[in-house]
């Protein structure tokens, strides 16, 4: 019995010993945060169409709008149109009671028919005139008379003459307010300037309106509905990139998933400013045969700036993407590489001098960020959008799993695609972002930073 239990106490040691080193090296993997290698999540290089924009919003307008208003007061006795009506130009489509403007012609017809007898009064008067100033000038120069009487002729004379253009231009004053007389009634009968559509009625039958100041709108008529207008406001940072002709499309919230398309007709110079952003209207010719687009419409546009067909093209977030930094760490020779401009450049030549390297082998500059690459590596730098025709790095996923770095010239962009002019072909696989990474690791950031690989990014 005392044999079997030191045999199981020196049984038990080892697997005490056992025991132990596992629990140590569990701990060990614990503190360490594990080896597990991060999944990454990629998307495939493939060709498309990618377009340079720039958006906008703005209202739907008829081309020509003209408010239909009264130029004389009185009471609406008549309408003949209503809210999307078609007229025609010289329709009418409303009248003013007309009793006042009649009284005001008959009126203003006496007084010029009083006018004209006095002309004929007047004309009478100068005869007689005339010729008693021949009488007396007559007996005068025979000494018949004397000469006080032939004064007193001709002085009755030139008083005659007098009258008569007085009475005349009695006359012309009395055809006019005739005239402006008919011309108030004539307005009592409101008739359309054009041919189009009523898209505003602002009177009903029986309402007076008043004309002091200013003509009381009646009626709103646009021309002609199926050709309409898109007022844009252009921020001043892209009006720069907006020129006539240009094709634009938008969207309205009335036709959901639905795109019109139209062309930019003219940018006014007259800038709006609202709260301190300065915009200038952009107008946009669109063309309504089924008038589905209605006036007052919010329109969502977007100018194509420029655009390219059947490209290569990669999405903006495999650009923003950046690797941990071990692995930046471990492939710093050939991002080194990647970021290096070609051979017998100002920049190579600066990279290899001997003084102030950083451990990524490039000149530093106390920021911890290289230089190498002059002003390609910096636009490789960037962050967010990429901009035209740049240098940038992109990180691919091999076909055994490993990332690498790849530098490619990019084009055009969308804000969400951008074309890769050189660098990559359809098929790759791109990394977009990683999951399951070690503590520290980036997965998918602005920007790189530390030591290594991550100066270079």
């Amino acid at each position: 019995m005392a044999s079997t239990r030191g045999f199981a106490k020196k049984a038990a040691i080892p697997g005490v010993v056992l025991l132990f080193a596992a629990g140590g090296v569990l701990y060990s993997t614990s503190v360490r945060g594990g080896d597990k290698a991060p999944t990454y999540t990629t998307e495939t290089v493939s060709r498309g169409r990618v377009a340079s924009q720039v958006t906008a919003t703005g209202t739907i307008t008829p081309r020509v709008t003209v408010e239909v208003g009264s130029q004389v007061s009185g009471r609406i006795q008549e309408l003949n149109a209503d809210f999307n009506s078609q007229v025609e130009e010289g329709q009418v489509v409303a009248r003013l009671d007309p009793r006042l403007f009649e009284t005001d012609v008959a009126r203003a017809r006496a007084n010029t028919q009083s006018a004209a007898a006095a002309v004929r009064r007047a004309q009478a008067e100068l005869e007689d005139a005339r010729r008693r100033h021949r009488r007396a000038s007559s007996l005068a120069s025979q000494d018949l008379i004397a000469q006080s009487e032939a004064d007193t002729a001709s002085a009755q004379l030139e008083s005659a003459e007098a009258q008569i253009e007085s009475a005349r231009a009695s006359l012309a004053q009395s055809r006019a307010a005739l005239e402006q007389a008919e011309t108030n009634l004539a307005y009592t009968t409101i008739v359309s300037p054009i041919s189009g559509t009523v898209i505003s009625r602002d009177v009903d039958v029986g309402q007076t309106v008043a004309a002091s100041l200013q003509a009381p709108k009646l009626f709103t008529i646009a021309e002609d509905l199926r050709f309409m207008e898109v007022h844009t406001n252009v921020a001043e940072a892209d009006v720069g990139r907006i020129r006539d002709g240009m094709t634009v499309t938008f969207t309205v919230d009335a036709w959901p998933g639905e795109r019109f398309e139209g062309e930019v007709k003219e940018v006014r110079f007259a800038p709006e400013t609202v709260q301190n952003v300065v915009t200038y209207n952009a107008v946009v010719s669109v063309e309504n045969p089924d008038g589905k687009l209605r006036p007052g419409m919010t329109a969502d546009a977007t100018f194509i700036v420029e655009q390219r067909e059947d490209v290569v093209i990669i999405s903006n977030s495999a650009l923003r993407f950046r690797p941990s930094q071990e692995i930046l760490d471990s492939f710093e020779e050939k991002m080194r590489a990647a970021m290096a401009p070609p051979a017998g450049s100002r920049a190579m030549e600066g990279a290899s001098g001997a003084g102030g390297k950083g451990k990524g082998g490039g000149r530093g500059d106390g920021s911890g960020r290289s230089q190498m690459g002059g002003d390609e590596s910096r636009e490789g730098l960037g962050v967010g959008m990429p901009d035209p025709d740049s240098i940038r790095v992109v990180w691919r996923l091999t076909d055994d799993g490993r990332p690498e770095p790849v530098r490619v010239r990019t084009g055009i962009t969308d804000g969400r695609s951008t074309e890769v002019l050189r660098g990559l072909e359809p098929g790759d696989s791109l990394i977009v972002g990683a999951a399951g990474s070690a503590p520290g690791q980036t997965r998918s950031s602005t920007g790189g930073g530390g030591s290594g690989m991550g100066r270079f990014l």
